[in-house]
């Protein structure tokens, strides 16, 4: 009796990475790619049709519906699907995302080798973590609540990652809460409690971290 593949989403704007990446997988023995999208919306819209793949990789930095507001949204409603977030980034600034339902991370320069090893070790113990970043990974959770802990353990929620965004705009701070439709006294609530949460003293403090933790994403 021939096995199921397991169903695998792949959500990125860039067509090209995706479909590199569903060409790959689909090579392996026992996976195969049933969900594509450009972005959150449409992978919501792919969901609510039946199709719900049992891993997902994830890009962060998409229109429309982003990494983080999909992330949240997959928790609430299919917190079964297991998410590998596809980054450009070291794990490090990214594992407060580990909170709302992520089993590991993937360089955008994965190699197929270890594109197969971590769809495997997703299926086989729930997570998936990369030779390069396993020690800081286990450094950073052994050190978590400390008051010296990096960048990387902070736990954000939803209307911390949307001040975040539009902080590192040029917009005021009147119109970002015109914007987030809060008081200014609430936004002043946001960004004094980031400053003492993400230990930095300024707005630039605060549009490092977004960039760091890839929140935003600057376009040259």
């Amino acid at each position: 009796m021939l096995q199921t593949p397991v169903k695998i989403g792949l959500v990125d704007d860039h067509t090209l990475i995706r479909d590199i990446l569903a060409t790959i997988i689909n090579s392996f023995d026992g996976f195969f790619v049933t969900l594509v999208a450009d972005n959150g919306k449409q992978f919501i819209e792919k969901v609510a049709s039946g199709n719900i793949p049992e891993i997902l990789i994830l890009d962060l930095s998409m229109p429309e519906m982003d990494g983080h507001a999909t992330l949240h949204w997959i928790s609430k409603n299919h917190p079964e699907i297991n998410i590998l977030i596809l980054t450009m980034y070291d794990a490090e600034p990214l594992i407060h995302l580990i909170k709302v339902g992520v089993r590991g991370f993937l360089k955008k320069d994965v190699s197929p080798s270890e594109l197969k090893y971590a769809l495997q070790c997703v299926l086989k113990n729930g997570t998936y973590c990369s030779q390069s970043i396993t020690g800081r990974l286990f450094n950073l959770m052994k050190n978590h609540g400390s008051k010296n802990s990096p960048w990387g353990t902070v736990i954000l929620n939803e209307n911390e990652i949307s001040f975040l965004k539009l902080v590192s705009s040029e917009l005021t701070y009147k119109e970002i809460a015109q914007k987030m439709k809060i008081s200014p006294r609430t936004i002043d609530n946001y960004r004094d409690a980031l400053f003492l949460k993400l230990n930095v003293k300024s707005r630039v403090g605060l549009a490092m971290y977004a960039v760091k933790s890839g929140i935003v994403t600057i376009s040259y």
